[in-house]
């Protein structure tokens, strides 16, 4: 069965490292909550918001040897006016068995607000 397993955080400059760091902790704790192998991930499709530009997110996944073949996509937000700003978004395409109800969806800092019906553990919910 293909599963969309989704997550988001925030971050609170437009810097590399930053990015980067919250980027690679979103996808530990996805992996995690999920128990995701990357054989089983067809492909991540990964947004921001216009107000990140310093580099891709993608590289946080490169830093994952096992994930060296998942194909990674960047792409940008839909600027919607009053959305949340500096966000980073991703959506993971994995064969699981899980059912849907039982994925654990990923928020993190400020994207907390995006889906508090989805909200994990108390550690998920960091901001």
């Amino acid at each position: 069965m293909v599963r969309g397993i989704r997550g988001a955080t925030t971050v609170k400059e437009d810097r590399e490292d930053e990015i980067l760091k919250e980027t690679e902790y979103m996808v530990q704790q996805l992996v995690k909550e999920n128990e995701v192998n990357p054989e089983d991930v067809a492909q991540v499709l990964i947004t921001v918001t216009d107000d990140i530009s310093s580099t891709f997110p993608a590289k946080a996944l490169r830093r994952f040897p096992e994930w060296k073949y998942v194909p990674v996509m960047c792409a940008r937000e839909i600027a919607v006016p009053n959305s949340l700003e500096k966000c980073i978004r991703i959506m993971v395409t994995v064969n699981s068995q899980t059912p849907q109800e039982q994925i654990n969806h990923i928020y993190l800092n400020n994207a907390v607000q995006l889906r508090p019906d989805l909200l994990l553990t108390d550690e998920a919910k960091k901001v």
